[in-house]
């Protein structure tokens, strides 16, 4: 008898215990709070990956000056899963640019160094180095083509912007891209 009502007893407090706790709400991934399991505001945990660098999508318009014979516009989405598309214009005919990236804080500045692994339309890589504003709004961005070789080394963060060569010259601002961010 003495178990009977030990096993009520505990039975009452348990439904006593879940009834006074709160229901946990879903997963709010746009208050502007970093909250729940998140491991940055809004993002990470039950929401996705926290941007870092270049993720995100980029606007260019008008291009950097090296770059006028083969785009007028260029929109480049970085993923959080280290995939990235280009799509670039000329002319109103589009190219669509895919591959891998990585990239890499460089210790100097807010400056990230970053290698692209291109797949398509052709296989190409092409390092470089770009800088996101502190409002997180626009982008300085300088990469080149590295492999095949065609006689270019890229940019360096303690050289800084401008850094990069073609043939022994330096490129200086004709391989600067600046973007702007779209979400």
């Amino acid at each position: 008898m003495k178990t009977l009502k030990f096993l009520t007893f505990f039975g009452i407090l348990s439904l006593i215990v879940l009834a006074s706790c709160k229901k946990t709400e879903n997963a709010s991934c746009s208050d502007g709070v970093q909250n729940q399991s998140e491991t940055g505001v809004d993002c990470g945990g039950p929401c996705g990956a926290c941007k870092e660098g270049v993720h995100g999508k980029w606007k260019s318009f008008p291009v950097a000056p090296i770059l006028t014979t083969f785009a007028d516009s260029i929109i480049a989405e970085f993923t959080t899963n280290s995939t990235y598309t280009v799509a670039q214009w000329k002319g109103g005919t589009q190219t669509t640019l895919t591959g891998t990236f990585v990239q890499t804080k460089s210790g100097v500045g807010n400056i990230y160094t970053i290698v692209l692994n291109q797949s398509s339309p052709t296989t190409i890589t092409a390092k470089g180095m770009f800088e996101v504003s502190s409002d997180n709004k626009t982008m300085k961005y300088e990469i080149i083509q590295t492999d095949p070789s065609i006689g270019a080394t890229e940019p360096t963060p303690s050289a800084g912007f401008g850094s990069s060569t073609y043939n022994g010259s330096a490129l200086g601002t004709l391989n600067i891209q600046n973007y702007v961010r779209l979400n």
